[in-house]
């Protein structure tokens, strides 16, 4: 789904929520955030493969859609941080029980013989 027909009122909730955390790294980057502010080098640290530019991206289109605050300390170099606003730490609660059924998920496969579906 493009991000523009994520503000489309005839969408599923669910779709237009989906939209806003799709990608490899966005949950990922919520999960971190909801232990508290980050700076983004911190971020990187932590999600080896994650480049600064789709680091940048990324929050930049968290901010867009009001999950992530972006404070820039006027000091030398400039000290920019990252924060989960309160609509971003809702969305991150949400996707705690979606969370749990992806690992009960993960733990089925992990259980299944090969080729076998788990009653």
């Amino acid at each position: 789904m493009t991000r523009r027909r994520a503000v489309d009122p005839n969408v599923c909730g669910v779709t237009a929520a989906i939209s806003v955390i799709g990608g490899k790294w966005k949950t990922s980057l919520l999960w971190l955030l909801e232990a508290g502010p980050h700076r983004p080098a911190e971020l990187r640290r932590q999600m080896p493969g994650l480049s600064e530019k789709v680091l940048t991206q990324a929050l930049r289109e968290m901010e867009s859609d009001g999950l992530v605050h972006r404070e820039v300390h006027d000091v030398l170099p400039l000290k920019t941080v990252y924060s989960l606003t309160d609509f971003g730490l809702r969305l991150s609660v949400a996707l705690g029980p979606v969370s749990d059924w992806g690992h009960e998920r993960l733990d089925r496969m992990t259980a299944e013989p090969a080729g076998l579906p788990a009653s």
